[in-house]
């Protein structure tokens, strides 16, 4: 039998925050293109990107995905050289805590309260985002470990970022749920004895739900206060 998780370890982009395939109308109107121009869909409709397809077939990686779509993005609005840091400060950093699933701020807090410890491990997180972002979220306030790649320069799915991550967490592997919307980072989290949960973006309310049922929440999305 399974042993109960004491500890929940998410991954950032796309777990905590909305994608950015969810919110490509507020992406348009933030930064002035043409209404319905963005059509690159990702998990949600991997036929409508090829560029994410690559990506699944590892001809490219993540970061270079991301690289490509902020440089895309930048050039639509007659600018060159946008990174992701670019991309996200103009359409997340003025408002920060808007970019958090509303469903997991909640999660986290219920999670936080129950005594369950609460980390991130990310591959780009401050990377993507920067310091300035990450130090107005509320929801780190609930966060008691942060294992960045930006800083370790080991990313998922090498088998010592989890390691890594279950050593700051203070908790053996098998105590800890992994959640990551990327099949990939699953399949290395299990490899190493995690408990894992993918984050299917074509169901996130039912994927938190299926979080807070493993770690024994009685939880309300929109309860919590």
């Amino acid at each position: 039998m399974r042993t109960p998780p004491k500890g929940l370890l998410l991954d950032f982009g796309s777990v905590i925050t909305y994608s950015l395939f969810e919110k490509h109308r507020a992406t348009e109107a933030i930064l002035g293109l043409p209404a319905h121009s963005l059509t690159w869909m990702g998990p949600l409709d991997p036929s409508s990107d090829e560029l994410w397809r690559a990506m699944q077939d590892d001809q490219i990686t993540e970061r270079e995905y991301w690289a490509r779509r902020a440089d895309e993005l930048g050039r639509a609005c007659g600018e060159a050289g946008w990174d992701m840091h670019a991309l996200l400060s103009r359409v997340r950093h003025t408002q920060p805590n808007d970019a958090i699933r509303t469903e997991m701020r909640d999660l986290v807090l219920a999670a936080s309260r129950a005594g369950i410890k609460v980390g991130i491990l990310s591959n780009e997180l401050e990377l993507f985002y920067g310091q300035a972002f990450l130090d107005r979220l509320d929801i780190m306030a609930n966060i008691s470990v942060v294992i960045d790649g930006s800083h370790t320069k080991t990313l998922k799915p090498d088998a010592a970022a989890y390691r890594a991550a279950a050593d700051a967490m203070q908790l053996p592997m098998a105590q800890l749920l992994f959640v990551d919307d990327q099949f990939r980072n699953i399949v290395g989290a299990q490899a190493v004895g995690l408990q894992c949960e993918y984050f299917d973006l074509r169901d996130t309310v039912g994927c938190i739900a299926a979080i807070a049922a493993r770690l024994g929440l009685d939880f309300s999305p929109g309860a919590m206060q």
